[in-house]
């Protein structure tokens, strides 16, 4: 009788639960995406990477790389360029100047991984291992000398405000401030996902970039050049994940921070992951990662009243910090063993002739 009680106690706290998420989806929805954009970032330079053969360890090191050059381009450039903000999301031409170094430093740390997984055909895991490594440790020793000056940055993207009339529709309204509230680096990751989804499996590169993730030697022997298709795709990718680094220290926040990346390169090849290496389904899978972020930021600002606010309140701080490494954690324990990559992942390739 007891356990029959106390089954009734639970699942009227998960259906309060589920009540409460939904009432605040509306309030969160801004933040779920935002908390999703580097993660996802991060997921999409995966499946480029992946997709074409070559596996990316390396990505946390990447976006942290771009996360400090765009930072510290911006503190350099601002007396030179100026801080006067744009009339298009308050971009300068400090802003504009160093994200696209940011950008640039993300492609020549992936270069070096290209290189030392398709030339010099080193182990992909151990390649982006010694990356994600220097890339701490550099960028903590610098930003350590830096800080001595007490520098100042060049400001932060600033948020699109959309119209009130989109805004204020019933039922629909919360859709468009969540997806046009942001700056121009969320709004371009929506963009990106769509336009690499219709890229990846309805265009003749598409095809290519899967052939050569699949079968490279069947696809060279119609023509396509395996390693200078995968030396593309990875520093495609660098482009990718230097966006989700740059939106860390110029869109998110104004300012670097050690070690700032915190996981969410990792986060976003379990994204990958879970979204069967598609552009729509990393997106969909950051969302849901991200989506812990945003519960738990509610639950602090804004906890449930009755007993489920109760308990949650008498949870830890920490145990919210956690949550969205947790979800992480349980749902690739799920799909693990289910989600099938691509068939030439993680092999090196040699063309015909050498040997």
């Amino acid at each position: 009788m007891d356990q029959f009680l106390y089954s009734i106690l639970v699942i009227g706290l998960v259906f309060e639960l589920v009540g409460y998420l939904i009432a605040v989806l509306p309030d969160t929805a801004p933040i779920i995406l935002r908390a999703a954009t580097p993660i996802a970032f991060a997921a999409l330079c995966g499946v480029m990477c992946e997709r074409a053969g070559v596996v990316n360890i390396g990505i946390e090191g990447v976006m942290l790389v771009s996360a400090f050059v765009g930072w510290t381009a911006g503190v350099y450039l601002a007396p030179v360029l100026g801080t006067d903000p744009g009339p298009l999301f308050g971009a300068s031409a400090t802003l504009l100047a160093a994200l696209a170094l940011a950008l640039l430093a993300g492609v020549l740390v992936s270069a070096v991984h290209a290189w030392l997984s398709i030339s010099v055909k080193a182990d992909q895991i151990i390649s982006g291992t010694i990356i994600n490594i220097a890339a701490f440790g550099v960028t903590g020793y610098l930003i350590a000398l830096l800080a001595q000056s007490s520098p100042t940055g060049a400001g932060q993207f600033q948020q699109f405000q959309p119209p009130d009339a989109l805004t204020g529709l019933p039922g629909v309204g919360w859709i468009f401030d969540a997806v046009l509230n942001q700056g121009p680096i969320t709004i371009t990751l929506l963009v990106i996902v769509v336009l690499f989804q219709i890229w990846l499996f309805r265009t003749r590169w598409g095809l290519r970039v899967r052939a050569v993730g699949e079968h490279p030697r069947a696809a060279e022997t119609v023509g396509i050049d395996v390693i200078r298709l995968r030396y593309r795709n990875v520093m495609l990718g660098g482009v990718l994940a230097g966006l989700g680094g740059a939106y860390l220290s110029m869109e998110g926040t104004a300012q670097f921070q050690q070690e700032m990346t915190a996981g969410r390169g990792f986060i976003g090849l379990a994204a990958m992951i879970v979204g069967r290496w598609t552009p729509l389904g990393a997106f969909g899978a950051a969302l849901l990662f991200a989506s812990a972020t945003g519960i738990s930021q509610s639950i602090l600002i804004a906890p449930p009243p009755g007993q489920l606010g109760d308990v949650l309140h008498s949870l830890p701080p920490q145990f919210f910090d956690a949550l969205p490494y947790l979800l992480t954690i349980i749902i690739l324990a799920g799909v693990v063993g289910r989600s099938i990559p691509p068939a030439a992942d993680g092999q090196p390739y040699e063309r015909e002739a050498a040997h």
